[in-house]
């Protein structure tokens, strides 16, 4: 089996396990916010339940990251990732608002306490930080950014269920608004995530320009041959950019000697850009008619 294979699957094996103790941690959370009526524990849980999703998401970016474009989709599969992290975002949205209004028009809450159930969240805590040590042991072994970036977000995970620990216990010793608080604080750290996710998906399903044309043009200028640069595109698929342009060169040379001008701009714009994808359309210079 190729190394890149084996890498592959030992990352879809990492983020299997995590997933699986993400789950865990999702009851445990579940159980400790219907048990002692705390918001701030069930919005922690709805944290948890995205951060499910998001090991989903993850297990199926490595196994189709390989995945080679066909007749249906020319330009590979990436954007049907795109489109699920816009979906979780939107639904990331629609929770945190409903839990911001459960909390406000909550009258007369009463928040228990329970020491099993402080046991529970204390053994939450332990999963998330040991996850999110493991996870970050692992990245670094593989020198895999996406095990790296869900560690980062499994500890963001343990410091959020710290805060909501504390918050409950203030609110069972006499100050149950600190409940509420609490909870808005976790509505608006949900707020925050979407707010992330929506950054990563939008530029990509609206098609926005992955680079300055401005720089696209000063670089393919540089390359011995070119006269002009016409149409500018550029768009980002997954997180590489997509480069299509149309180049100017004198209508005296052959198609093979065009035709090595366009490699030389591809190989330009490849290591200055890291473009993934780059179509060059070549074309006579007009003024030189």
């Amino acid at each position: 089996m190729p190394e890149t294979s084996r890498r592959d699957r030992q990352i879809q094996r990492i983020i299997l396990i995590e997933g699986a103790a993400n789950v865990l941690v999702l009851i445990g959370k579940v159980i400790a916010g219907l048990s002692t009526g705390s918001l701030s524990i069930l919005g922690d849980a709805i944290h948890s339940l995205v951060d499910v999703a998001n090991n989903v998401i993850a297990w199926g970016i490595v196994k189709l990251s390989s995945r080679p474009a066909d007749r249906d989709h020319p330009y590979g599969h990436r954007k049907f990732e795109t489109l699920a992290v816009f979906g979780l975002a939107t639904l990331l949205v629609v929770l945190a608002l409903e839990l911001a209004i459960h909390a406000l028009t909550r009258h007369e809450a009463t928040v228990e306490d329970d020491p099993w159930m402080l046991l529970l969240m204390i053994a939450v805590l332990c999963i998330n930080t040991g996850v999110a040590a493991w996870q970050r042991y692992w990245a670094k072994r593989l020198k895999s950014d996406i095990l790296a970036a869900d560690a980062s977000h499994t500890f963001a995970d343990a410091l959020t269920t710290v805060a909501v620990i504390i918050g409950w216990q203030l609110s069972t010793r006499g100050y149950p608004w600190l409940d509420t608080v609490f909870a808005l604080g976790v509505a608006a750290f949900v707020l925050y995530l979407a707010y992330g996710l929506f950054r990563r998906a939008l530029p990509t399903l609206v098609d926005e320009a992955a680079i300055e044309p401005r720089d696209l043009s000063e670089a393919v200028l540089s390359v011995e041959g070119v006269r002009g640069v016409g149409r500018i595109r550029s768009r980002w698929v997954d997180a590489s950019p997509f480069i299509d342009m149309v180049v100017f060169v004198s209508p005296n040379l052959s198609t093979t000697e065009s035709h090595a001008i366009a490699d030389d701009i591809e190989q330009r714009l490849e290591e200055r850009f890291q473009a993934r994808d780059i179509s060059i359309h070549i074309e006579p210079d007009p003024e030189a008619a």
